[in-house]
């Protein structure tokens, strides 16, 4: 008995030396005298930093690399006393305020067992520590213990209220999680730093931002600037990131924004002369462009303006913007272009409906024009940046909703990039568990479960990082429909099968009015646009010495989600070449044209103006349906009706041949209804040039 307890005496003196508090005094460190003068110097130089901030935080301002360059400084000091509660606190606020948050908690932990009274913040960052391993209770009584020790001034009370209720939404959210899978892509993370992912509308290439080391010099705390990099989605994976080609990237961080939903333009906020601003960078070719800056209307001399998204039209931008004192964080803004050609913007003015007291920002404007994805501090957080909806109702932004978990956690979760389809998208996240630092991942939305067919196991869609299956029917979720088209492909040369540059023109048949016109990439031909439900979409592709190609899209108001992937091939204008005019039209059984027929016979009078060397036959063709004699007759009047439409535009009639061949040359089966419909055709041939 005598014996157990002189080894329990000693066994709880050694617990209280283990907890013992060492301060740097020379008197501990008589026999290091060198260690401990460097030790000293170091932590001097730390405070320095750590002061700047420390006080930044609490200001809603960017610490900058101050953070960074205390934490050198005092890991130096720790090295000789590894023992000292201030040491310890302050190592721990340095990782809190890093892209490793987790990192703190040993740190705050073993600054509280030493003296939980070195510091008065020390409840109130051992609190948040506590928060990120989602100990929320215990984290709440921390942040109280903090409220009611620091009476020194109450600055604070609306950042201890934000932690809070932050750890309050957490438990609520947590015990309903979203019907969602959120997945490490591990193809293109790193242990350093991807963030900013943003996506092509059809999910085929992802754009993003990386301090991976590069051929730049690293700066003074040894981390690389941010380049961008870009990724393309092959065979079920990701592909190994590459650096964007062209002069996109520079010797300073490069944060992506936006990408354009056609992937030719490309928003990015960098630093320029001392202060943030935004820039554009386009596709040319296989290029991009070296950057220029936006108009002093978004990227203003007086402010910080970063993370720029495209409006869903394609032009107007969302931005973020701090005060011009930089005390109170960025703000939402919004500034409208007056003229395309120029790209001459108005005022910018702000988003009240979706700012909060902190940081807002990034944002992120879905296709749809109706939705709106938004970055913030502030709101309802479940801690740190958390990723929040707002819907456009009546013409004003409705109150944020959190997204809520596994989306958003107590880490920050931020950037939004969401596929055409609404069924994926893409965010950045320093959650615990990833491959270090910020991480992209990939939220896959669940759709309503199909019903098994036989009495067997229902396979559900795999996560990447839990595969499972499960006999349940589970309860039916809503999803998002999204009523548009995506019309992806590239234009090539019809002989030579190489890639040719074309402008493609889309018109609203019904209006007549042009809706938009792109350029195919000159180095590979390809194009990426989207057409929204409820209309009739004529779409004409145009180059320099083909004839013109084009496609008709009639998309029904309240169509599902489409995605159409096709080569288009270009012929030369040389006699033989056949081309369909795919957007004639005619009412059923008769030969008048329809007035959603213009559109496409002037471009055809324009080809006929620009080359008047040609000499055309224009034919009717129709499928088998009725007698011959019939099909004969009708597609001889409407080839007759064409020709007469060109003439009346000044066309002269010895250019023009009428023929028409009835159902003697099908295109396609005539025993399905959607093969009669590529027989009833009008087509034109070139038979002199």
């Amino acid at each position: 008995m005598k014996g157990l307890l002189i080894f329990l005496t000693a066994l709880f003196m050694g617990s209280i030396l283990t907890a013992q508090n060492v301060d740097f005094r020379r008197g501990n460190f008589k026999d290091k005298p060198d260690e401990f003068k460097s030790a000293k110097e170091a932590l001097d130089k730390g405070e320095e930093f750590f002061k700047v901030a420390f006080d930044a935080v609490f200001e809603v301002r960017d610490p900058g690399l101050n953070f960074k360059k205390a934490l050198q400084q005092f890991l130096i000091a720790q090295e000789l006393n590894p023992d000292n509660a201030l040491n310890n606190f302050r190592i721990g606020v340095c990782h809190y305020h890093s892209s490793n948050p987790h990192q703190a908690y040993p740190f705050l932990k073993r600054a509280a067992e030493l003296d939980e009274n070195c510091d008065p913040f020390l409840p109130y960052y051992y609190g948040a520590a506590l928060q990120l391993k989602g100990e929320f209770d215990k984290a709440i009584t921390y942040f109280k213990k903090f409220e009611d020790g620091y009476k020194k001034s109450d600055n604070f009370s609306r950042f201890v209220s934000l932690r809070r209720n932050e750890c309050q939404n957490a438990k609520k959210a947590m015990a309903n999680p979203q019907r969602v899978w959120v997945d490490n892509v591990a193809e293109v993370n790193s242990e350093y730093d991807e963030i900013a992912p943003s996506i092509t509308m059809d999910g085929s290439e992802i754009i993003f931002s990386s301090n991976r080391p590069n051929k730049n010099k690293p700066n003074e705390v040894s981390d690389y600037d941010h380049e961008i990099f870009s990724s393309y989605f092959k065979d079920g994976n990701w592909q190994s990131p590459s650096a964007l080609k062209g002069a996109v990237n520079s010797k300073e961080d490069d944060i992506v924004n936006n990408l354009s939903y056609d992937g030719t333009r490309l928003l990015l906020h960098k630093n320029n002369d001392g202060q943030l601003d935004i820039f554009e960078s386009t596709l040319q070719g296989a290029n991009w462009s070296s950057p220029e800056i936006l108009s002093r209307q978004i990227s203003s001399p007086r402010a910080n303006e970063v993370y720029g998204s495209y409006n869903h039209d394609g032009y107007n931008i969302y931005f973020s913007r701090d005060s011009e004192t930089r005390s109170n964080g960025f703000n939402i803004m919004f500034s409208g272009m007056r003229n395309k050609m120029e790209k001459n913007f108005g005022a910018a003015t702000m988003v009240s409906e979706v700012n909060s007291r902190f940081n807002d920002g990034p944002v992120y404007l879905h296709i749809d024009g109706e939705t709106m994805y938004l970055a913030s501090q502030g709101h309802e957080s479940l801690g740190g940046y958390d990723i929040f909806v707002s819907k456009r109702v009546q013409g004003a932004w409705t109150k944020p909703v959190n997204l809520g978990y596994p989306i958003n956690t107590p880490y920050d979760d931020f950037f939004f990039a969401a596929t055409a389809n609404g069924k994926y998208a893409y965010i950045s996240s320093n959650r615990d568990g990833g491959k270090g630092g910020y991480d992209i991942y990939k939220i896959t939305f669940w759709g309503p479960p199909k019903q098994p067919l036989f009495d067997v196991e229902d396979y559900l869609l795999a996560s990447i990082a839990m595969p499972i299956k499960d006999p349940q029917i589970e309860q039916k979720v809503e999803v998002n429909k999204v009523s548009l088209t995506v019309f992806k492909g590239n234009t090539i040369d019809a002989i030579s099968r190489k890639p040719v540059q074309a402008n493609i023109v889309i018109t609203d048949n019904k209006s007549g009015k042009i809706i938009e016109r792109i350029e195919t990439n000159a180095a590979t031909g390809k194009f990426l646009l989207s057409l929204n439900a409820g209309a009739n979409y004529g779409i004409a592709v145009e180059a320099k010495g083909y004839l013109f190609h084009s496609e008709n899209f009639d998309i029904p108001a309240g169509s599902e989600y489409n995605l159409v992937n096709k080569e288009i091939e270009l012929k030369n204008i040389a006699i033989g070449s056949t081309i369909q005019l795919r957007n004639i039209f005619f009412d059923v059984g008769k030969s008048s044209l329809r007035s959603e027929s213009n559109a496409e016979l002037d471009r055809l009078v324009s080809l006929l103006n620009e080359v008047k060397s040609l000499k055309i036959e224009i034919s009717g063709h129709t499928d088998n349906t009725g007698s011959a004699a019939l099909n004969d007759r009708l597609s001889q009047e409407r080839a007759d009706a064409v020709v007469r439409y060109l003439t009346s535009k000044g066309i002269a009639a010895n250019r023009l041949t009428a023929k028409g061949y009835g159902s003697s040359m099908p295109i396609a089966d005539n025993a399905t209804a959607l093969g009669r419909q590529e027989n009833r055709r009008t087509e034109f041939k070139i038979v002199q040039n």
